[in-house]
């Protein structure tokens, strides 16, 4: 009988939950569903493991083939919050080849979302797996998405 043992082991930081609750009420919920969505898919990728930390103040996600991806709310942009990718990759502008106008983009460094906006669930999670493995995917014109 063979049993599948992958486990991905998820060192939580609680500083992100403390951080969490510096944003307004009805932007905590919103911001542990994307949460949930990175650890979601950390488990259906099978990772060793899902490190979290506060990268620049930030809730960040880091994995040992991954590109360091974060989340944020921000006073200057109360209306809005966001998942942010390390600028110099190829993650937004890939996403934006794949996603088009499903999302709404900050340059080459984030997807945002507007408070109001229901989250495209299922894009989203191809953006997070994308991120969580990009130097496995990176030579993939789509990065595997």
């Amino acid at each position: 009988l063979y049993y599948n043992l992958q486990i991905t082991m998820i060192t939580l930081d609680p500083r992100i939950d403390e951080k969490f609750l510096t944003y307004p009420a009805d932007t905590q919920e919103k911001m542990h569903r994307l949460r949930r969505l990175v650890h979601e898919c950390a488990k259906e990728l099978h990772l060793d493991k899902l490190e979290e930390t506060l990268k620049w103040g930030e809730p960040s996600f880091v994995t040992k083939h991954g590109s360091t991806l974060r989340m944020d709310w921000k006073e200057k942009n109360p209306d809005q919050y966001a998942l942010y990718f390390k600028c110099t990759s190829r993650l937004v502008e890939t996403f934006k080849l794949v996603f088009g106008d499903t999302f709404t983009y900050e340059g080459t460094r984030a997807i945002v979302f507007g408070k109001e906006e229901e989250v495209p669930v299922e894009e989203v999670k191809k953006c997070i797996k994308a991120t969580l493995q990009y130097h496995k995917v990176k030579q993939d014109k789509t990065l595997g998405i």
